[in-house]
């Protein structure tokens, strides 16, 4: 009798402390569990939300409750883990459930302070996910970064101001679905609103920018079947002349807007007509234009596939953080599971991302609850996008970039050199004495200034 009581009780600690997916939590004596996240604005308020009701439903059956605390930036929020995950004086405590990317679970898995989500989900659970959002979470083999709510970059479009632009000069909106046809449009629209001011010269304005231009190049050149970092270091192949041809012209001749900040900050004064970026971006687009004296315009926006490079594949980037488990207790870490369980099914998935522009993580939510709910998201702009989202899920694939330590110095960087050396080109250019503004000459300074370019990088 007393060996039956030993292995009964030995059974339940099995089933406590055991797998993952085993794990009895009391109701009566719930587990707290913290989370950080850097959403800020709508998405804050609807994580808060979301939060308030895991608590109130689901949570308080199993025993678990989820305490919130909002980071001002991802950057600050990176910071603050790394200063934890080391151990700093004055650092907080890790929090059970972080946002985050890569390279923060990176310094996780250092410090030996990350969890193997793979131990908490089955694979039935895991076939669920879209595989390339799962794919990006594993870092030598274990699953440390969990798809929350993706993102991919798409061609924004005040529709207002292009279709002015294009009934007077012909030019259609299909041919902004290739990087070379945004060029070449850009062109004509700086040359275009410029003869609308004769009397003053060269005030053409821009017509399209990037959020980022590294992501162009990088994404470009796998369109292209190439790779753009290759061991780390940036490849200048042969096939990158495509992606500085489509961009020098534009930006040399006024098309292309040189802007250190977001593009929506350009779009809400009517600075450019178009722009790539993030799918999470969306809430900054509004629906109406502020001019530089104070009059304002209301405005549609056409959200639009990401563009290619003619004759490239479909090709867009991946990006988006998810959220980081950390080391504590088994049934922390088994509280932490269930709640990302419920915040990814596919009801409060698609809750989440119609209301911030992300796009869910699920197979089931991209088809079906998409186009269920499509018809009663109240953002017009949202609506609009994630009907593009579809689009591109089922005909796109997505690129992941690497993930090392000089990564995001890599891109800082390449950013402002290809911004800086063409308007230094600009400026040599137009206050040099025998300036001839012909396509031959401009082809001559692209050519010269591509050479340094490539030399000195």
């Amino acid at each position: 009798m007393k060996n039956i009581k030993i292995i009964c009780f030995s059974l339940l600690i099995l089933i406590i402390t055991g797998c993952g997916n085993n794990i009895l939590l009391n109701p009566n004596e719930p587990v707290i569990i913290t989370l950080w996240h850097n959403y800020g604005g709508q998405m804050e308020e609807t994580m808060n939300e979301l939060v308030d009701e895991f608590n109130s439903t689901a949570g308080k059956e199993q025993g678990i409750i989820v305490n919130i605390t909002s980071v001002s930036s991802s950057s600050a929020l990176y910071d603050k883990i790394v200063a934890s995950a080391d151990g700093i004086p004055g650092s907080s405590e890790l929090p059970n459930i972080t946002t985050g990317y890569p390279k923060s679970a990176i310094v996780l898995m250092e410090n030996d302070k990350i969890v193997d989500l793979i131990d908490y989900f089955s694979q039935e659970e895991l076939d669920q996910y879209l595989p390339r959002f799962i794919e990006e979470g594993i870092i030598s083999g274990k699953l440390v970064v969990f798809p929350t709510a993706k993102s991919t970059e798409v061609l924004f479009l005040n529709k207002t101001l292009f279709n002015r632009f294009s009934d007077t000069t012909g030019v259609s909106i299909d041919s902004l679905s290739t990087f070379e046809g945004i060029s070449e449009a850009a062109i004509k629209y700086y040359e275009w609103t410029d003869v609308q001011t004769p009397d003053i010269p060269n005030d053409g304005k821009a017509f399209y920018t990037s959020d980022s231009w590294f992501n162009i190049a990088q994404v470009g050149l796998n369109q292209l079947g190439d790779d753009f970092i290759v061991n780390e270091t940036i490849n200048y192949s042969d096939n990158y002349k495509r992606i500085w041809d489509s961009y020098f012209e534009a930006a040399f001749k006024g098309g292309f807007a040189l802007y250190n900040g977001y593009s929506s900050d350009l779009a809400k004064t009517g600075d450019i007509v178009c722009s790539t970026g993030s799918t999470a971006g969306i809430l900054f687009y509004g629906n109406t234009i502020t001019y530089n004296d104070n009059t304002k315009e209301h405005v549609e926006y056409e959200i639009l596939p990401y563009p290619i490079f003619k004759g490239g594949k479909k090709i867009a980037l991946q990006r988006g953080s998810g959220m980081i488990v950390t080391k504590s207790t088994k049934e922390k870490e088994y509280a932490s599971a269930q709640f990302l369980k419920w915040f990814t099914a596919p009801d409060q998935n698609i809750k989440f991302i119609s209301e911030t522009g992300y796009l869910p993580v699920t197979k089931e939510a991209f088809d079906i609850k998409i186009n269920e709910n499509i018809n009663i998201i109240e953002n017009d702009n949202i609506r609009k996008l994630l009907k593009t989202a579809v689009t591109m899920y089922n005909e796109y694939d997505f690129y992941i970039p690497p993930v090392f330590d000089g990564f995001d110095l890599m891109e800082k960087s390449y950013n402002e050199k290809i911004k800086q050396i063409v308007a230094d080109a600009r400026t040599d250019y137009l206050t040099a004495p025998d300036t001839k503004n012909t396509d031959e000459a401009v082809n001559s300074v692209s050519q010269i200034v591509f050479k340094t370019f490539i030399e000195k990088n």
